[in-house]
């Protein structure tokens, strides 16, 4: 019997009433599709009692690891207070105070339930600020699934056409195509050409809106001096500068990556990292940005925002992260990523690991560097895919498209484990 057969008897059966057997997209690429019934720290166990360390982290919102005591216990306690008034509480006070503390450009916030949104209120409120309909974002960048954000997210190179002027290409069949009407799109990490651009089109833009570091393609880090040429170049042109923090956010630092890089958007969003896997997401901003919201001029809306338990939830997690050591969550990735890259030229296989501690890609590629989103195409994208299955045979989780997780709860017996798993793949063929 296979050590996937309970799985295989779920998901038949969840097709039946779920579409695609699934509630995400995202999760019908994972193959097996596995269905798990507990996680504790780095571990999880799936329906037939196989047993993972993980690296996926539930795509990346588990820095704590699976259900830490502190966060289950405070949102426990509160929730039990009640769940939703569809009114204020105190306790989202506190935590939007606390944002304002951590967070560089968090002057006021508004809270919501998925990164999505929160990127949907951002673009809108830099439109009402300056009065311009365009949004230029770069290939690669992935800020949602709603019509206007699902753009040039993954497109073959024959879609996007020329690299110094790109076509705008939406992600799925039933966006009409006036969703691309009001984008630009440009490769990142070219300065010139951002600065070209802006110089002949920055009238017409309301935000730039990017990945800090572009950790949904290659996790490929901003080149030397590139946020701070974007941050000048909007200031110049009087564009609002949007960092989508919804994966750097508390992972890369405790102030996200505009405190990691020393770069102040005029607004960001979060999500993932900041309550540890509940629901929840924040749009951060200046205040000239976020007044408009505040005086109802621009709607932000919804009846679950800020609800009891994901309120504790990020509270909980925030005050860990607070008394975080990143540095040790820095050292266990980079031991990681050096170990795989050892290991790699060892049998002989042309890797490229790079990223950060907290968050990584590994890529199997002759380049030696990954710097836009045409660069990561060039990438066996199958022998990934192949690694991954072999790794999760023997017990170890991971992402297909490449990107690895690492939480506060991984130890140096968990990097160990891990790369004696690849070296056993590896010396395999």
């Amino acid at each position: 019997m296979s050590r996937y057969q309970r799985s295989a008897e779920l998901f038949e059966r969840a097709q039946a009433s779920l579409a695609g057997g699934v509630s995400s997209n995202v999760r019908a690429l994972a193959q097996p599709p596995l269905y798990f019934r507990s996680a504790t720290g780095t571990r999880l166990v799936d329906a037939d009692e196989n047993i993972y360390l993980d690296f996926t982290l539930s795509q990346g919102p588990m820095f704590l690891g699976h259900s830490p005591a502190s966060v289950l216990d405070f949102v426990n306690q509160a929730m039990r207070a009640g769940q939703l008034y569809g009114a204020q509480h105190e306790l989202e006070i506190e935590l939007a105070e606390r944002f304002q503390r951590i967070v560089p450009c968090a002057e006021l916030v508004r809270f919501c339930n998925s990164g999505s949104e929160a990127v949907h209120a951002a673009i809108r409120a830099a439109r009402a600020a300056t009065g311009r309909p365009k949004v230029l974002r770069f290939e690669g960048h992935y800020h949602g699934w709603y019509d206007e954000a699902l753009v040039s997210a993954a497109p073959s190179l024959e879609q996007a056409g020329p690299r110094e002027a790109p076509s705008p290409v939406l992600g799925s069949d039933g966006q009409l195509g006036s969703s691309g009407a009001n984008i630009i799109i440009l490769p990142w990490n070219d300065v010139d050409l951002l600065r070209t651009t802006l110089r002949r089109r920055g009238s017409e833009v309301a935000a730039v809106i990017m990945e800090p570091v572009m950790c949904n393609n290659a996790c490929i880090p901003p080149q030397p001096g590139y946020l701070e040429a974007a941050r000048d170049l909007c200031t110049e042109h009087g564009i609002v500068l949007i960092f989508d923090e919804v994966i750097t956010g508390f992972r890369l630092d405790l102030a996200g990556a505009q405190g990691f890089f020393g770069v102040t958007p005029d607004m960001a969003t979060f999500g993932k990292a900041m309550a540890n896997g509940f629901p929840v997401a924040c749009l951060a901003g200046k205040r000239t940005l976020m007044e408009p919201i505040a005086n109802l001029q621009v709607n932000h809306s919804g009846t679950y925002n800020s609800n009891v338990m994901v309120t504790a939830a990020a509270h909980a997690t925030i005050s860990e992260l607070e008394n975080l050591d990143y540095q040790s969550v820095y050292r266990l990735g980079e031991a990681l990523m050096n170990g795989l890259r050892e290991l790699a030229a060892k049998a002989g296989l042309s890797v490229l690991a790079q990223g950060f501690g907290p968050v990584f890609h590994l890529a199997f590629t002759e380049r030696d560097s990954i710097v836009d989103y045409r660069d990561s195409l060039e990438n066996d994208a199958q022998r990934n895919r192949e690694f991954v299955g072999a790794m999760l045979d023997r017990g170890i989780r991971l992402l297909s498209r490449g990107l690895w997780y690492l939480s506060a709860a991984h130890t140096e017996a968990d990097i160990r484990r891990a790369l004696a798993a690849a070296e056993d793949v590896w010396s395999a063929g």
